[in-house]
């Protein structure tokens, strides 16, 4: 599996080694002993989730506070995300910085997003079935976000303003 730590300190990006012929493929969607040594701590995910959005979805940012946050390990089963993670760390370098990645299931490619960041996504294709893993249960009172428009991060969703579709929670999270 080849990994590439991204601009923000903890993220990493995760490429499957690819095993296909005539019948369809085979890959390793995941190794703990890979995952430990790159990532340099013990993960334990706890929760899976899975999502069926239709285009223009956009769902985020989001994050959980205080002893409820999560590391979450992000992919796509079908169609193309473009997967946004924000640094809410007050004491990294990369404070404030975002980083984007297109995840696709042509692509296979996963991110790890580590606790202390906020996580949103926009659908780019028809539909996308999007996946992840978390380090620590959901709680609905320390569920949290910031605007998917925060007007300091500037983020390119890559889907035009008038067919975005956001949910009225996600409307009334707060600006930085």
């Amino acid at each position: 599996m080849n990994v590439t730590e991204v601009k923000l300190k903890g993220c990493f990006v995760f490429e499957p080694k690819i095993f296909a012929d005539d019948r369809g493929y085979f890959f390793e969607s995941f190794n703990d002993k890979c995952f430990e040594e790159v990532v340099g701590a013990r993960v334990s995910f706890v929760q899976e989730n899975q999502s069926l959005s239709s285009y223009g979805t956009l769902r985020g940012l989001h994050f959980q506070k205080s002893e409820f946050a999560q590391a979450k390990l992000v992919r796509v089963l079908h169609g193309t995300i473009l997967d946004v993670a924000v640094d809410l760390r007050e004491d990294s370098v990369t404070y404030g910085q975002w980083f984007s990645i297109e995840l696709s299931e042509e692509n296979r490619l996963q991110l790890y997003i580590p606790r202390g960041f906020a996580h949103g996504f926009s659908v780019l294709s028809e539909s996308a079935v999007f996946n992840y893993k978390c380090d620590n249960y959901y709680c609905k009172s320390s569920e949290s976000g910031i605007r998917y428009d925060e007007p300091t991060l500037n983020i390119d969703w890559k889907i035009p303003s008038a067919s975005m579709k956001l949910s009225v929670n996600d409307l009334g999270l707060p600006f930085l």
